[in-house]
């Protein structure tokens, strides 16, 4: 049984930073890109991050490049969204997610196992 679970989501105000985690297990995620998502209330699912699991690509969409990054520690099986300068249209559900294959992808129909999500709420 794949599991991914998400921590690290709560409140915080505009200007300040918060530390996703993802951990997966079940199977062996050696070979496997995994991203982040986010949804907000009313609007669809949305790419945040990608990251390779050799880590020599990352991806980011447009409207968190220079202020999130991904990261991935092999030994705990842990991917990483640090974000920082968070504005409250920042403000979603952040899901972590896998695929069976290396290349990271943006669309939400590319991944193969999901997380249960975690709230990130950011006050202006």
């Amino acid at each position: 049984q794949v599991q991914l679970v998400e921590s690290g989501g709560g409140l915080v105000q505009a200007g300040g930073s918060l530390r996703l985690s993802c951990a997966a297990s079940g199977r062996t995620f050696r070979d496997n890109a995994m991203a982040w998502f986010r949804q907000a209330p009313g609007k669809e699912r949305e790419f945040v991050a990608g990251i390779n699991w050799s880590g020599d690509s990352t991806d980011y969409a447009d409207s968190v490049k220079g202020r999130f990054t991904i990261s991935r520690e092999y030994a705990k099986i842990t991917v990483y969204l640090q974000m920082n300068s968070l504005k409250p249209e920042d403000t979603a559900v952040y899901y972590c997610a896998a695929r069976r294959y290396f290349m990271v992808l943006t669309g939400t129909s590319a991944y193969d196992y999901w997380g249960q999500g975690t709230q990130v709420t950011v006050s202006s």
